[in-house]
């Protein structure tokens, strides 16, 4: 049998503990469900004795018929594992301090007062009916037969788990092989708990694992304290994938849920993050790109679909032409004579170098080429003028103080004038909902806001504003972007531009109109 490793997630609490930080007990529960859902086999929910929103999220989680078990963070103190028996919870993650700086200089007590202490809040919990596990706090920088001696006497004490905590990063691989290993041999059922400082995170967890450990603690998308924690997705895909060890996380719905908990932490991930970062399984080079459409396993560890992934081909000055030729593919237009186009455009060769050319100069300005600058380019090359569904006429904005941000648009939808308002939490918002509810007006209402990210193009307060956004539509996904001075403005017309290319890439409802020297004026109707 192949071996298993289990899961604690603790996103709720180390993760919660990222500065700037702070779940409400609704979005917590919402974690803690598709945590659940995902199979984490432990979620530490957070620590009660915070406060009463904090004691009311753990309870709600608790509650809510979960079958991974509910941890709630406390310290050796009764108040705090009063606190967290008082939320229903199945089990109580007790820090005891194990390192002479921290026991001498932040406790201000002896080792022995330490382990008295340690032993009588894990007889206590246990009394009461929960599992135990103790966090080593610090126990990277312990002194090694003190640290073995501590779980020693609280394994007497009834403790269920026993946790290595790297609370500053600064183990290595090695190291955490030999820590495990030797207290491994005392046939202790082992926690992992890594911080990434140093960027040694998944690594030392993995290596914890490989030693021994039962256990391992991660938070998603490496949420934490100063550089984060170990995350899920890491350590699950290297386990898995590179070890051969199992765990219970339903891999495919990794990336779904990195989507769910950036969005309702407010805290993007970096573009070049493994595995659930942008540009993950994204190709622009074009030896990249050619190798990857001959064999997909040249330029990507594994399949992408693996973690709910896809793979996608962007645009700049490494761009090749294998991503051109695929990409005028997915739009209808043919590259090769020899085969019938369903839009009956084609693009010669030498057109397709001079929208090679055009991608590059953007490229090579240092400016980003959208889905939507390369649909334009084509456009331009080819001399296809499409008629967009959208159109903005004019927007205006209120905002104050004491005013709720209201926008109201007046736009076109198939040639049809439109005009409506809505509110928002702030200016940007509320132009967007607005655009929202125009839009469902005319059933277009399946279109996603995956990403929205803006950037001063020109200093000061008349700034040149430039907004980029990615939107979705099913399985589809483009990237598009609006300019302007004003923020609010050049929001609306990304999202514009961007539903606009998604509805012609797919060519729904759309009248095309070819302008080239094989065929002038032709129109027809593409579906």
């Amino acid at each position: 049998m192949k071996r298993k490793v289990m899961i604690l997630d603790t996103t709720l609490r180390d993760g919660e503990q990222t500065p700037g930080i702070s779940f409400t007990p609704e979005e917590k529960l919402k974690i803690a469900m598709q945590l659940d859902e995902i199979g984490v086999d432990i979620v530490e929910a957070g620590t009660a004795v915070v406060s009463e929103g904090e004691r009311r999220a753990i309870r709600d989680i608790a509650n809510a018929g979960l079958s991974a078990k509910v941890c709630s963070f406390a310290r050796m103190l009764r108040d705090d594992i009063d606190a967290a028996l008082g939320c229903d919870v199945d089990a109580v993650n007790i820090v005891v301090p194990v390192s002479d700086a921290h026991i001498q200089k932040k406790l201000r007590i002896s080792r022995s007062e330490l382990v008295e202490r340690a032993v009588e809040a894990t007889e206590y919990a246990k009394a009461h009916g929960v599992e135990v596990e103790i966090s080593a706090e610090d126990a990277s920088r312990a002194d090694f037969a003190f640290l073995k001696s501590v779980f020693k006497h609280l394994s007497e004490a009834s403790a269920d788990r026993l946790c290595v905590c790297d609370t500053v990063g600064v183990l290595t691989p090695e190291r955490a092989k030999d820590i495990f290993g030797e207290l491994k041999k005392e046939n202790f059922t082992l926690s992992a708990h890594c911080h990434n400082d140093i960027g040694l995170a998944t690594a030392n967890s993995v290596a914890a694992v490989i030693s021994g450990a039962d256990f391992v603690h991660v938070t998603v998308n490496g949420m934490g304290e100063r550089a984060g924690n170990a995350s899920l997705e890491e350590v699950v895909i290297a386990l898995e994938i590179l070890y051969g060890i199992d765990t219970n996380i339903k891999k495919e719905r990794i990336y779904e849920t990195s989507l769910i908990v950036r969005k309702l932490a407010k805290m993007p991930v970096a573009p070049n993050k493994p595995l659930v970062g942008d540009n993950a399984f994204t190709h622009e080079s074009g030896m990249h790109v050619h190798g990857t459409l001959a064999d997909e396993r040249l330029y990507e560890p594994f399949d992408p679909r693996i973690i709910g992934r896809t793979r996608r081909f962007a645009f700049g000055k490494h761009t090749g032409r294998a991503s051109v030729k695929m990409a005028l593919d997915e739009m209808g237009i043919s590259t090769d004579q020899s085969r019938r186009s369903p839009t009956g455009i084609f693009a010669s060769e030498e057109q397709i170098d001079q929208i090679i050319s055009r991608v590059k100069e953007l490229g090579d300005k240092g400016k980003l080429v959208t889905d939507a600058d390369f649909q334009a380019i084509v456009d331009d090359v080819l001399q296809i003028k499409r008629e967009e569904r959208i159109k903005l006429i004019d927007l205006s904005v209120v905002s104050g103080k004491h005013v709720q941000p209201t926008a109201s648009l007046r736009l076109t939808v198939d040639g049809e004038e439109i005009v409506v308002a809505d509110v928002g939490v702030g200016p940007v918002d509320a132009a967007i909902n607005a655009l929202r509810k125009a839009l469902s007006s005319r059933k277009i209402d399946d279109v996603r806001l995956d990403e929205y990210h803006v950037d001063a193009i020109t200093g000061g307060t008349d700034a040149l504003v430039n907004v980029v956004v990615k939107v979705s539509r099913g399985d589809k996904t483009i990237t598009a972007k609006g300019v302007s001075e004003d923020i609010v403005l050049a929001s609306v017309l990304a999202m514009i531009n961007g539903i606009n290319r998604l509805y012609e890439r797919n060519f729904h409802n759309s009248t095309i109109r070819i302008r080239n020297k094989a065929k002038k004026n032709t129109e027809l109707s593409a579906r």
